[in-house]
């Protein structure tokens, strides 16, 4: 036993566990769910094979997948992770939307190889099924309504992940070339790692993360969730964690804020929201909320909290 749970309950448990998962019923679905919130990793691995088992009998999707994936993306133990994103595969075509995670955890090299496998295993899985899946559906345009063809539809979702016909898709793309050469033209600050952002905010930030050793992936171009595309300031794939920082002060900049916040929420992601105001006092906030997700750096010596002080007073 690997948790503070009484001998008596976590053997319960683990049975329960173990008869869910016998008994074909999607109604064992709600009982599982709490077992696989359990403090033991014995427990949430046999809660989530059962969960994948019951799979095939009309358990409910949404439900079974907000269940395994954080245990599959972000368990401290690598066996339940293992297990859950066997039973992720389970759900096929329905755990579409989370593939840009498992792809992430497929090469972190934080996690055990096994995990590292089992999630590319889940991906290759997950992706068959999205295409059998689609050999047989009928597409419409997003944005006239216009049924499409089977290579519009394949156009688009590779290029938009979304399904456009000919005609919009090429509106659309016009429109995000010209959103995304805008974005470009304002990447002119430079940072310790050459890496060329739109902010002094940004750059403090890349400097920071280039300090601690943390790899980072900056204004990647598309990430989908909720079937949005946004672009995360930066996304720390070993840590599966999203920074972003508010650096504008106007109404349609703060619109946009809040609805790509309540999209990182709905998702469930984990976020780090940073702002102008919080420069001079940027290495105390990234130690403290990076710890919040269980990421610890060692506090600064001396010359760095020097170094630290001169940068921001330099660039304030």
């Amino acid at each position: 036993m690997n948790s503070h749970m009484d001998i008596a309950q976590h053997q319960q448990c683990i049975q329960r566990a173990l008869e869910l998962g016998r008994t074909n019923d999607p109604v064992a679905l709600q009982e599982l769910t709490a077992l696989i919130r359990m403090p033991s990793a014995e427990i949430r691995r046999l809660a989530a094979s059962a969960i994948g088992k019951l799979a095939d009998f009309g358990a409910d999707p949404a439900t079974a997948i907000a269940s395994l994936l954080p245990i599959a993306l972000r368990d401290p133990h690598p066996q339940a992770q293992q297990y859950a994103l066997k039973a992720l595969k389970c759900y096929g075509a329905a755990v579409s939307a989370h593939l840009h995670d498992l792809d992430d955890l497929a090469v972190n090299p934080r996690v055990k190889d096994y995990v590292c496998k089992a999630a590319h295993s889940a991906a290759t899985a997950i992706r068959e099924a999205v295409r059998l899946q689609e050999a047989g559906a009928q597409h419409r345009c997003l944005r006239c309504g216009k049924l499409v063809s089977h290579n519009e539809h394949t156009r688009s979702q590779q290029a938009f992940q979304r399904t456009f016909c000919d005609s919009c898709f090429d509106e659309t793309y016009l429109d995000r070339r010209n959103f995304d050469t805008k974005v470009e033209l304002n990447k002119t600050i430079q940072a310790k790692a050459g890496a060329l952002v739109q902010s002094d905010g940004e750059r403090l930030i890349s400097d920071w993360l280039t300090a601690h050793y943390l790899a980072y992936r900056y204004d990647e171009r598309f990430r989908i969730l909720s079937g949005h595309a946004i672009r995360p300031d930066f996304y720390l794939p070993e840590l599966d964690i999203y920074v972003e920082y508010w650096g504008m002060d106007t109404a349609d900049y703060k619109i946009g804020m809040l609805k790509k916040q309540q999209l990182y929420q709905q998702e469930g992601k984990r976020l780090v929201s940073l702002y102008p105001a919080d420069k001079p006092k940027l290495d105390t906030l990234l130690r403290t909320k990076l710890s919040f997700f269980g990421y610890h750096i060692p506090a600064p010596t001396l010359n760095t909290l020097a170094n630290d002080s001169e940068s921001a007073h330099t660039h304030s």
